[in-house]
Formats: structure tokens, sequence, C-alpha cells
């Protein structure tokens, strides 16, 4: 009979892990977290967005690396909305034992339209969870003729793609001080021939339930946002053993305002959606702004709280130090990284 896993047992399988056990993956598929946000008639658990977030957090709480490769998974898995019906339901409903997305949020090669075909070519780097995945998503710029397609204002056209795993080759090359079992491989493509069907845009969405309706931009920020805050909050608790809560206080408050800033969001998004509210880039770029702040305040309060723990927080078999290097692992994230 197999072991229910509890958090401690699952934060001892992911200790210092490179990649997540059989026991682990088998516990995640249980639970079916890499479809969070898929409508329930494709298998999903189709969670309304305030629901979805507090899972995220909570696996970020158990683990840096766990939550982080499901909300990055889950999140790729989010793109069956961006997928005209007939192909989300040819990948969804196939005889696979699991369906999970994962790529490149990066335009690292090009895709050749010929007739109603592309020529997908190039080196995709940081594929969050790239052992686990049965499909591969990637942004490509596009060619017809031998040139280069533009948008009306002149920027490149990009199209974003999902072909099937076994038509890539994972480049083994994360190699990181933190988030190691997220295994974040690069992934190379040669000449593949995919058919438009399996393109997608951002943003365009062909089902209709609320969570659809979110931008991307608005969705990738808040659920990136709350892997920084469970992961705080694992690192708060663990270092409550050893501080004061005097000495934790501020960590304390900067946590506690995040997650009423994320979820007061949360709350007035869902609201948004209900009355068909339009999300104009100054409320999309306001959010990102929020966003941004409440983790740098969360990353000067765990750099300021650090110094405190001792040579138990520096071992590396230590949860503690675990939880400090995955937590500034994740903060290079683009969206996040000050640059």
């Amino acid at each position: 009979m197999k072991r229910e896993l509890n958090i401690q047992q699952l934060r001892k399988n992911c200790l210092n892990a490179t990649i997540f056990s059989t026991e682990t993956l088998a516990w995640i598929a249980k639970e079916n977290l890499w479809n969070i946000w898929v409508p329930k008639s494709y298998g999903g658990l189709e969670m309304p967005l305030e629901e979805g977030l507090k899972k995220l957090k909570s696996l970020a709480f158990i683990d840096g690396s766990l939550g982080w490769t499901i909300t990055l998974c889950s999140g790729a898995n989010y793109f069956v909305g961006n997928l005209k019906r007939e192909v989300g339901q040819e990948i969804f409903k196939s005889v696979q034992e699991h369906i999970c997305f994962g790529g490149s949020g990066g335009t690292f090669g090009t895709a050749e339209k010929v007739g109603s075909k592309y020529k997908i070519s190039g080196c995709w780097h940081y594929a969050t969870g790239a052992p686990y995945l049965s499909h591969f998503t990637l942004n490509a710029k596009i060619i017809e003729g031998g040139k280069q397609m533009k948008n009306r204002d002149g920027s490149p056209l990009i199209l974003s793609f999902v072909i099937p795993r076994d038509t890539v080759q994972i480049i083994e090359d994360w190699n990181t001080m933190g988030l190691c079992a997220t295994a974040t491989h690069s992934f190379d493509v040669d000449e593949l021939w995919v058919d438009e069907k399996f393109s997608f845009v951002y943003n365009r969405f062909y089902l209709e339930q609320a969570i659809f309706k979110i931008p991307f931009a608005v969705f990738a920020d808040l659920t990136l946002w709350v892997n920084y805050v469970g992961m705080g909050e694992h690192y708060l608790e663990k270092a409550k053993k050893i501080l004061s809560s005097e000495k934790l206080e501020n960590l304390s408050k900067v946590i506690s305002s995040a997650n009423e800033q994320i979820f007061s969001l949360a709350e007035e998004i869902e609201e948004k959606i209900a009355v068909k509210s339009v999300f104009t880039e100054t409320y999309n770029l306001s959010i990102h702004a929020k966003a941004v702040d409440s983790v740098q305040k969360l990353t000067t309060s765990i750099v300021g709280v650090y110094p405190n723990l001792g040579i138990k927080a520096s071992r590396k078999n230590q949860e503690l130090n675990q939880i400090f290097r995955d937590y500034f692992t994740a903060t290079q994230h683009h969206i996040f990284a000050d640059r």
C-alpha cells in the first residue's frame, strides 16, 4: 500500500533533491496539480483564481522547488485556454498518463511558415520541469519566404507553439544553487515540422472559464508572487525555532502585507471578471508594480534575518539553507529581477 505523503515527508523527499522522486511525482499526479487551472471537462481542477493562488502558496511553503515547478507547469497547462477547442481536446483527452506542459518564455528560435505548417528550429533556455513534461511550449520568430514577418507596429511577429516531448532534445544544463529539483534545463529543436493548429497567441482565448479572462501578464505576476511569499513563510517558520518574535517582526509584517495585497487583488480581479470590466494596461502595470515592490521588501527582510541564524542556516543539509538558496534563485526570474 502506498503511503499518503504529508508536509514533512514531502520536505524530506525534496531536501537537496536534484530531481523529484517517483513518490513525489506520483503524489503530484494523484492530486492533479499539473491541472490546477485546466477545465473539469478536460480532466482538470478548474480552480478559481483565489483558490488556485492559495494552493500554489501552500506548495511553495512545503518546498520551493515543488511550488515553483507546479506553478510554472500548471501555468503552462493554462495555455489550454489559448488553444482551439479541438486541439485542447486532442491533447488533454489523449491516452497519456498525464499531460504536463512547460517550456521557455524566451524567443530563442524561429518558425518558418510553409503553407499550413511551420518548420521550427532553435535552442530554448529555462524550461522548468523539463524531465516531467509531456509537451514543451516555446516562442518563435516567424519567417515566411525567407523574411522575418512583422507586426503592424514593426516589431517581430512571434507565435507560441506546443510540441510533444519526444520531438525535443533536453540539454541538462541547470546548475544553480537553488530550485535544483525544478530541473529547469534547456531544450533543442531541429527542423521540426508542426501543424499551424498547434500555434497560439497569449491573451487570445477560446475557452469561457473566468480564469481565461485574466491577462497573462497579471496571471504570471500573481502566481509567481505567491511563490515568494510561500517560501518566505517556510523561512519564517524555521527561523522562529532560532530567533525571538521581536527579531522576526519585520519579516512577519512584510509577509502579512503581501498576503493581504495578493488576496485583495485576487478578489478584485474576480469581481472585475464577473461584471465584465476591462483590464487596462494601467491597471495591469499597477499590479506588477505592487508585486515587484512586495518581493523587494521580502528579499530585504530575509537578508536582514539571515546573519542572526547561525551556522546551521549555512549547512546544505538544513531546510533553512535550502529555502534561502531556493528563494534567491527564484528572484532571478526575469519578471521580478531588478536589472
